[in-house]
């Protein structure tokens, strides 16, 4: 499946989804925006498709929005400017808490420079594999911008608090050694071999039972949140779930074949 600025390709049950608008650094448009919110919702209900790799062509992974947007915002009229902005803001969390809750594995294969909203995406995913080229900036501050693509949410919980808060009053690049060091990149790759090393690692993550991965992603997705008491309740009845499911049912007996 290909789009002017989203490219799909599916491979032994692996999606690669790539942001295509390489003359800019695959800079976020509103039209770019929803094709990208089509192609998630595409392979989030295929169940053929068993993980997800994001990642860009060309030099960049993602530049953030695209600032001639931006421009073109500030020319609306005073009185529709705030709720053109709200609108806007619908369709970044949208996609965002897409690539969240997709019920698969999702691996963010960054492949150059991930900034301001390109780094949000990066972190929405369940992992992140970083090309040695690869760097990160939550630069909205350079913007006049707070980070509202999900960074606020997702990167203290990698980073921790007081760091998170630095990266993100700052806006400096971390380069790709240190994004490993503090828990932004989870592996680094050679440039040459990203997209082969993150469908690897998709096919590795996505073995198991389909059932098990979604229900487990969407408990421990809200760990953080909940109480123990609410986890261990959430996860009753998820086992009770997969207690019914083809895959356990088929596990088991071919457990017992072989034993017996």
């Amino acid at each position: 499946m290909s789009t002017s600025t989203i490219q799909v390709t599916i491979e032994s049950q692996i999606a690669t989804i790539a942001l295509n608008r390489p003359e800019k650094r695959n800079a976020i448009t509103n039209e770019m925006r929803a094709e990208l919110i089509g192609a998630l919702d595409t392979v989030s209900r295929d169940r053929e498709v068993r993980a997800v790799v994001l990642t860009g062509n060309g030099k960049g992974f993602c530049a953030g929005g695209d600032v001639s947007g931006m421009a073109q915002r500030m020319e609306a009229p005073a009185g529709e400017v705030a709720f053109n902005g709200w609108s806007r803001q619908q369709l970044v969390h949208h996609t965002v808490n897409l690539l969240y809750s997709i019920p698969k594995p999702t691996i963010a294969a960054v492949n150059g420079a991930a900034a301001g909203l390109g780094a949000d995406m990066a972190l929405s995913c369940d992992f992140i594999i970083a090309s040695q080229e690869a760097s990160f900036a939550w630069s909205y501050i350079k913007r006049g911008l707070i980070a509202d693509g999900g960074g606020m949410y997702f990167l203290p919980r990698r980073v921790g608090l007081a760091r998170a808060k630095e990266l993100i009053f700052s806006g400096r690049k971390v380069e790709a050694n240190e994004a490993l060091e503090i828990g932004i990149a989870d592996r680094l790759s050679a440039p040459d071999s990203l997209i082969a090393d993150a469908r690897a690692w998709a096919a590795e993550l996505s073995q198991g039972s389909a059932t098990a991965l979604a229900l487990g992603k969407t408990i421990l997705n809200q760990s953080y949140e909940l109480s123990a008491h609410q986890v261990f309740a959430q996860g009753s009845q998820a086992q009770a779930v997969c207690y019914t499911s083809r895959e356990h049912r088929d596990s088991v007996l071919a457990f017992l074949n072989k034993t017996n």
